[in-house]
């Protein structure tokens, strides 16, 4: 908990935390968890998309990996636990087996996701999907708000565009992928209950929305005659929040808005927005997507107005592996007594993962649900039974699952 508190000081502003991307905060925060990791005895990498992986040796040299991981970066102004906690707890994981001199029939590898939120570059999960695909699909051309691009704040950060592909991994290296993570939501709280594994994460796509219409004086163009991106835009929000409300399956948010010129006295006359959409179904988020898409053009049409739309990724859902699933369900009963299984609506790099591996996610309460906050909070002792479960985790993979 003091950990997850020290890395609050690796933040782009000193009010409110916020680490993004390949910036100089994220920058320390990752040289602080490579100490951290070494400090247990682990070896210790940045690979060429700036993940922080350290490595326990198992009784092999060379054997086959468990991976225990999450994200190290931050939404603005975030909440201490968000990735950190998992992060965190995998390291102390490996200081508890270092402490002991214990070695397990896998080695264990702990991996700090770089990107996962996605925030500076609207790239959500990009570090693991790097481990996963290597260079296919990097957003090399993606840039920030001040223009900047991935590639040119990859060579900013020490890191080479030409290396990215070396960060790709390969399943026959690996057993597996736990991940521990606050669980962004009410229900374990609701429950009464510590921790609990995680059946599958949903899929999203993330779009971005450009409307152009034309600019004018506040004062002078008859409502008749204007084109006004942001009233149509507003109309086009509104259908968003309709459609995903229609369907207990789905969710929908729309987080940026963005209007130019941006004057009180002015016609906005453009404006582009962002929309995540989330469902545990590929097929009722895929036609809600087709949907919006749809009504979004006739909108434009209808008032005069000119339409760009891009999917800026598409995330499939995931289900965590069955067997693996078994094994944490096991490990968080011995824990807490009680067994409860959670669909994530949030989006996890163990969804990612799991195309490289069997995959597994394990949430921790978090008071009121509260995340992607500042008032984001848990308990020392849920903290304490989240490590225990995933040492327990550790412990039944290696009485059942050995090394091939």
């Amino acid at each position: 908990m003091l950990r997850c508190d020290e890395l609050t000081k690796f933040s782009r502003e000193p009010n409110a935390y916020c680490r993004t991307y390949l910036t100089p905060e994220h920058r320390a925060a990752a040289d602080w968890l490579a100490e951290k990791m070494r400090e247990t005895g682990m070896t210790v990498r940045e690979d060429s998309v700036g993940n922080v992986i350290g490595r326990y040796e198992g009784q092999t040299e060379q054997a086959r990996a468990v991976i225990l991981g999450s994200h190290f970066d931050t939404v603005p102004d975030a909440g201490k636990y968000d990735g950190n906690l998992g992060v965190i707890t995998a390291i102390e994981c490996v200081a508890t087996l270092a402490a002991t001199g214990r070695r397990l029939p896998f080695a264990v590898e702990v991996y700090a996701f770089a990107d996962e939120e996605g925030t500076r570059f609207t790239t959500g999960f990009l570090t693991s999907s790097a481990v996963v695909d290597g260079i296919i699909n990097f957003p090399l051309r993606h840039v920030d708000q001040d223009g900047k691009s991935v590639a040119d704040a990859l060579e900013d950060y020490g890191l080479s565009v030409e290396n990215i592909s070396t960060a790709k991994r390969h399943s026959d290296e690996f057993l597996a992928y736990i991940e521990l993570h606050i669980e962004q939501g009410p229900v374990l709280e609701e429950n009464d209950l510590a921790i609990c594994p995680v059946t599958s994460i949903a899929g999203q796509t993330r779009l971005s929305i450009t409307i152009d219409g034309k600019a004018g004086h506040a004062g002078t163009v008859p409502m008749p005659l204007r084109r006004d991106a942001l009233t149509g835009a507003a109309e086009m929000i509104i259908e968003v929040e309709r459609v995903c409300r229609a369907d207990d399956r789905l969710v929908g948010t729309v987080g940026t808005v963005n209007v130019s010129p941006g004057a009180l006295n002015v016609i906005p006359g453009e404006v582009e927005f962002g929309i995540d959409i989330r469902s545990g179904d590929d097929a009722v988020r895929q036609s809600a997507v087709e949907s919006l898409l749809a009504f979004f053009r006739t909108k434009a049409k209808e008032r005069g107005l000119e339409i760009t739309t891009e999917v800026k990724q598409t995330t499939p859902a995931v289900a965590c592996d069955p067997e693996l699933l078994k094994i944490i369900d096991a490990a968080c009963a011995d824990v807490t007594g009680r067994s409860l299984q959670l669909y994530s609506g949030a989006g996890h790099d163990a969804a990612i993962m799991a195309s490289l591996c069997p995959a597994g996610l394990i949430f921790v309460r978090c008071k009121d649900g509260i995340s992607h906050h500042p008032a984001e909070s848990i308990s020392l002792d849920d903290a304490d039974m989240a490590f225990r479960a995933m040492m327990r985790t550790l412990e039944r993979l290696a009485e059942s699952w050995a090394p091939v």
